[in-house]
């Protein structure tokens, strides 16, 4: 990865005109991003609350002492769809990576709140099994943590890609992990994802919001403009799943059950 005062040092007259460009990038990237958690929050809200009733008429199941699972309910959560509702971000991601570079900035911009909106049914569970404020405080430490850590990303001289290396690789044996918990369910294996997947995305987010900088330095040096455009939306997406599994991860901790 190039440092970037390095690049910087070699850019001359176009120094000042790259640094303006990088922070209407970076703008970008965060406010996309931002847009993108809201219509998750709001999906998943809306979708636990049509999932769930305190009117047990015509209810399919009781999940709580006044607390009833809709029929909509039993379908996203304990019918065999539950299993596409859960896997369907992971299948979204892989489809948008693939397909990016022949999307439009416009379309990959539409296809990322698509996404956003998956991912707020997928975890829209959690207002079922946390409670209101829990989830809540929660939100507001993550991003507390997010900005610190993005922050140091964004400002550190340290070339962070050798660790980058290791928590990619550490990544891919999280996510094995948990796919082995859904069936054994054990857990000590669930608390040291949990600690692990934290450790793991707190890295991530200073590692990405690094990449992110310096790929647009290398990119706007070499004028690619095409490129520029469609990966602030990338940029997002890679600081909003940071951010999604650094919350999910943290609410183990943190959230009180209902």
């Amino acid at each position: 990865m190039a440092d970037y005062q390095t690049i910087r040092a070699g850019a001359g007259a176009r120094t000042a005109q790259i640094d303006e460009g990088l922070r209407a990038h970076m703008n970008k990237v965060y406010g996309t991003m931002s847009v993108g958690m809201l219509l998750t929050a709001l999906t998943a809200w809306a979708i636990s609350g049509l999932a769930v009733t305190s009117d047990p008429t015509g209810a399919a199941a009781q999940i709580g002492a006044s607390t009833y699972l809709t029929n909509f309910g039993m379908a996203i959560y304990a019918s065999p769809l539950k299993w596409l509702v859960m896997f369907a971000p992971l299948i979204f991601v892989f489809g948008f990576s693939a397909g990016i570079n022949r999307m439009s900035a416009a379309t990959a911009q539409t296809v990322f709140y698509a996404f956003a909106a998956v991912m707020g049914i997928s975890i829209s569970s959690i207002f079922l099994v946390f409670t209101g404020v829990s989830i809540v405080s929660t939100f507001l430490v993550t991003a507390i943590a997010f900005a610190a850590l993005s922050l140091y990303g964004y400002t550190t001289k340290r070339d962070l890609s050798a660790m980058g290396t290791f928590l990619m690789m550490g990544l891919i044996g999280l996510i094995v992990a948990m796919v082995v918990n859904i069936f054994i369910a054990s857990s000590a294996l669930q608390f040291a994802i949990s600690v692990i997947g934290v450790l793991i995305f707190a890295g991530l987010t200073a590692f990405d919001t690094q990449s992110i900088k310096n790929e647009y330095i290398q990119m706007a040096q070499a004028g690619d403009r095409e490129w520029l455009g469609k990966a602030a939306i990338m940029g997002a997406l890679r600081l909003y799943l940071d951010f999604i599994n650094l919350f999910m991860f943290l609410l183990q901790f943190m959230g009180q059950r209902e």
